[in-house]
């Protein structure tokens, strides 16, 4: 049986970033649930304190470098600020199976987190995706959708109801894990639950 990793995430985290890269090549099933983090932070009380705090802001640009390094990822950011986050989300959220939300994901974040490209809105998305070999017609379709949207709420909603306090977030089974640091926790308890089947 293949196990699952339900991946709480949203574009704009650079850990969240770091965490994908190394969930794409793990023999799970890797379920993608973005969100919109500063909504979710908001309503359980947290606040962005790399953002609002410059010691921790500068800081952290030295550790995403120590991480980027020992992952072998190349970290190349782009205009945060300016990246349409809610966009990408969608674009993940509107695509046609869960392999292509994977190939979705996968470009945007190398787009925005490796190339240094600002994506400011839904056509440079859309863009990124067909840059990327990425059949995107249909994304472009439904990315607009009330379904998508409601989607990207009620992934948002779920987070907040399954205690996620910021991104990326993990859960195996019901066992939540929180930052990119804690890889090898995910790994360990899938290598118990894989044990205990």
């Amino acid at each position: 049986m293949t196990l699952n990793i339900e991946f709480f995430f949203d574009f704009r985290s650079p850990y969240s970033y770091l965490a994908f890269t190394q969930l794409q090549p793990m023999d799970v099933a890797l379920t993608l649930k973005p969100m919109q983090i500063l909504k979710v932070m908001e309503r359980v009380g947290n606040v962005p304190t790399t953002i609002t705090c410059a010691a921790k802001g500068r800081y952290a640009r030295a550790d995403l470098g120590r991480w980027a390094h020992r992952y072998g990822v190349t970290l190349n950011p782009s205009d945060m600020k300016a990246n349409d986050g809610e966009a990408m989300a969608r674009a993940v959220l509107a695509a046609a199976s869960s392999a292509e939300a994977a190939d979705v994901a996968a470009a945007l974040y190398r787009a925005i987190w490796s190339e240094g490209r600002t994506l400011a809105g839904t056509a440079a998305v859309l863009s990124a995706l067909r840059d990327a070999g990425i059949d995107a017609d249909t994304i472009e379709s439904r990315i607009d959708d009330a379904a998508v949207f409601a989607q990207l709420e009620a992934n948002t909603d779920e987070a907040v109801e399954r205690g996620v306090f910021g991104s990326p977030t993990m859960f195996v089974g019901e066992t939540m894990f929180f930052g990119n640091d804690r890889m090898d926790f995910v790994r360990e308890e899938l290598a118990r639950l894989e044990n205990d089947q």
